[in-house]
């Protein structure tokens, strides 16, 4: 049943991470076939955007080691928008090298996640993303902005509200499109959410150029969802199936389920363009090839023999 609320908006664009982000912490290795199949396979359930992979240095991430491979085993021109993340200038040369046409740069918004993510203090960070963001930029790629640790770090607790549009707001300064705010851990809560949110609109950075991008390891993702959109937001970052987490905060579990944000989505009557069983079918099959089964609440219920 499709019961509507007000405040809310009449569409959701979803932002699938489950190609990167979902990936990158799994400890099965996914080959460069089922990648590109998985990508497909999302794109045809009507996924808008989809983040394909990281050029990040293989030592580091050795799961998104094929990055090349994957872009190439995809077919062109790409029916919907495949961002890479990019961490520095020489993954933009691969990435521009691939004809790739949208990006997304990782700041944090502490300084003990930088250390471990990026090996530089936040001021560091910075300094290595403004020369990506301005070559991107003249290239006429569309650029995305991740601020994570953006509601608690596992290393430092609490983040002030102010600290996080702080280095948010540098970063959109540079140039960048949209601000994806990322609850790495999964500690947010639908008031500090909407706190947050309204910190921003009001540090000049709108709604409008918002995303968020929920971890479920408290299970207020969902929660924290309707917090956001509430408060405007209308993109929102989810993993098919649920999968992922982050190699670098042992506390983070997986991501959003995109299945379970679609289920809440279409019953409040808020359009997102996903077929919701051809998506639950690739979680599935998905789930297969990591050899465990989906921990999406939505693909269990779907499916519930699998999950017993």
């Amino acid at each position: 049943m499709r019961v509507t609320l007000d405040g809310l908006p009449e569409r959701v664009t979803i932002y699938e991470v489950g190609p990167r982000d979902g990936l990158q912490n799994e400890k099965t290795v996914v080959p460069v076939a089922d990648k590109a199949e998985f990508v497909g396979r999302l794109a045809e359930a009507g996924l808008e955007t989809i983040e394909t992979t990281s050029f990040v240095h293989p030592k580091w991430v050795p799961q998104l080691a094929d990055a090349e491979e994957l872009l190439a085993a995809l077919p062109g021109p790409a029916a919907s928008p495949r961002p890479v993340l990019v961490p520095n200038e020489r993954g933009l040369d691969r990435a521009l090298a691939h004809g790739v046409t949208e990006i997304a740069v990782f700041g944090s918004a502490t300084e003990s996640f930088a250390r471990r993510n990026l090996n530089r203090t936040i001021e560091e960070s910075l300094a290595m993303f403004a020369p990506v963001v301005e070559r991107a930029r003249a290239e006429g790629l569309w650029v995305r902005a991740y601020v994570s640790m953006a509601c608690g770090d596992p290393w430092e607790g609490e983040v002030p509200i102010e600290q996080v549009v702080s280095v948010a707001g540098r970063m959109m300064d540079m140039g960048c499109s949209q601000l994806s705010l990322g609850d790495t851990i999964g500690v947010g809560t639908p008031g500090q959410v909407t706190a947050l949110i309204e910190a921003m609109v009001e540090a000049g950075i709108g709604a409008d150029r918002l995303a968020v991008h929920f971890h479920d390891t408290y299970g207020q993702a969902l929660a924290n969802t309707l917090a956001a959109l509430r408060a405007g937001v209308t993109v929102v970052d989810a993993s098919a199936g649920g999968i992922g987490g982050c190699p670098y905060a042992e506390s983070a579990t997986g991501n959003l389920a995109t299945e379970d944000l679609v289920w809440m989505l279409h019953g409040l009557g808020i359009e997102t363009g996903v077929d919701l069983d051809r998506l639950a079918e690739t979680s599935r099959w998905m789930a297969g090839r990591l050899g465990r089964p989906s921990p999406s609440r939505v693909v269990q219920a779907l499916n519930p023999k699998e999950s017993e």
